[in-house]
């Protein structure tokens, strides 16, 4: 994988009228095959810091985003306006999670720009948490791009 982009993401997450939140700076690669746009970077855990996670955006030409990490079968589906059911893998099992997306719109391209999505999740259809993903994405020597999505 090259790391030719810098990649913020920036995650919000309310439970229960709580809001934590997380932000993550890393070199990843942006790139587009037949229509569709991927990001791809490396996670790592704090008590494995030499052990990296791959992680896959997946952003659709119809506007879905699939959350990916290869070898792993968690896998979240945001479409704006439906409800997906989705696998995530907690380490200590698989839980089935209803992802409805309320918000997803970008404006990437090969220069960089931003993905902001807003989604909730649900287990056994009552609400769990409400969550709000911005990923900027800068070119590697260039000039940031995509402050204009709110």
């Amino acid at each position: 994988m090259q790391e030719n982009y810098e990649i913020t993401i920036i995650g919000r997450q309310t439970i229960e009228q709580e809001t934590g939140e997380i932000k993550l700076d890393t070199l990843g690669d942006y790139s587009e095959r037949n229509g569709v746009k991927y990001i791809s970077y490396m996670e790592y855990d704090n008590d494995a810091p030499y052990t990296g996670h791959k992680k896959i955006l997946k952003i659709e030409p119809t506007g879905t985003v699939t959350m990916l990490s290869p070898g792993s079968p968690t896998r979240l589906i945001l479409e704006k306006g439906r409800r997906h059911k989705c696998m995530y893998d907690t380490g200590a099992g698989l839980l089935s999670l209803g992802v409805f997306t309320q918000t997803l719109k970008h404006d990437l391209s090969a220069e960089g720009g931003m993905l902001r999505i807003r989604y909730t999740l649900d287990l056994d259809a009552h609400l769990s948490s409400e969550n709000d993903i911005i990923v900027r994405l800068k070119k590697r020597g260039g000039t940031p791009d995509g402050t204009a999505i709110q």
